[in-house]
Order: structure tokens, then C-alpha cells, then sequence
């Protein structure tokens, strides 16, 4: 066999290996989505943010996949203006989650204020973060 069609066979082998994890990892988002739902804030918040990671790491190797002259070269017209209109769907989506969630936590963040009912801790790590910022010294945060 060439080297030619081996180095082809691996790369299709590369993507049967990608297809099967990303079904995998479908399935086991659309398994837990019910049980997350009903767990506590903190299991809400670590499951969303794997999810938001698989996100960036899937949308990573799309944008990989956009610049390999071997896929751009090869894909049909039909199968990239298919891929472009997912895309603008999906960013369209994103954007309006952004837009009301962040609308969303502003005028709950500011109710919690008038009323007093701010967590002390948490808001005084964020005017730490702020004055730090503010001094060119990087904000404090809060990360796991």
C-alpha cells in the first residue's frame, strides 16, 4: 500500500475516533441533563461549565478543521455553506443567551444591592479585584 492511501486511512480513522467520542459525549450530556437540572447550584454550575468546554474544544477543531488545506481543498461547497448556517445559528443563539442572561443577572445584582442582600465575601473579593485591576496588579477571582 502507498504511503499515500495509509496516511489517508489514519486520517479517516482519526475522524471515526473523533465521531464516536463526540456521539459519546452527546449522549452523556442528554443522560445527565435531566439530573442536572434538579441538583444543587454548585452541580448546575460545574456540569454548565464542562459543557461550555466541550463547546470551546469542539469549536476549536472546527476552526483546526477550516484552516487544513487537506479538508478546505476537499469540502463541497454544499457541505461548507451548511456548515456556515449551523454556525450563524449557533452564534445567534449564543449572543441572545448572552444578552438576556447577562440582562438577567444585572438587574438581579442590583435588586440584591438596594436590598442589602449581596454576599459581603464574594462582593469584597470583586473591589479587591477591582483596586488590584485598577493598580495594573490583575484582578483576584475565584476558580476551580
Amino acid at each position: 500500500m502507498s504511503q499515500y492511501r495509509q496516511d489517508i486511512g489514519e486520517f479517516l480513522k482519526n475522524l471515526d475516533r473523533w465521531i464516536s467520542m463526540q456521539q459519546a459525549v452527546l449522549e452523556s450530556f442528554k443522560d445527565s441533563y435531566p439530573k442536572v437540572r434538579e441538583s444543587d447550584r454548585l452541580d448546575i454550575i460545574v456540569h454548565t461549565r464542562i459543557a461550555f468546554n466541550h463547546m470551546i474544544r469542539t469549536l476549536k477543531a472546527f476552526d483546526d478543521w477550516l484552516q487544513d488545506p487537506f479538508i478546505t481543498t476537499n469540502a463541497s461547497k454544499d457541505l461548507l455553506v451548511q456548515v456556515w448556517d449551523q454556525t450563524i445559528n449557533i452564534l445567534q443563539q449564543l449572543i441572545s443567551m448572552d444578552i438576556g442572561h447577562t440582562s438577567q443577572m444585572r438587574k438581579m445584582l442590583d435588586e440584591l444591592s438596594r436590598d442589602g442582600k449581596l454576599n459581603p465575601l464574594v462582593a469584597r473579593f470583586r473591589e479587591i479585584g477591582e483596586e488590584r485591576r485598577e493598580e495594573g496588579r490583575g484582578a483576584t477571582t475565584i476558580s476551580f
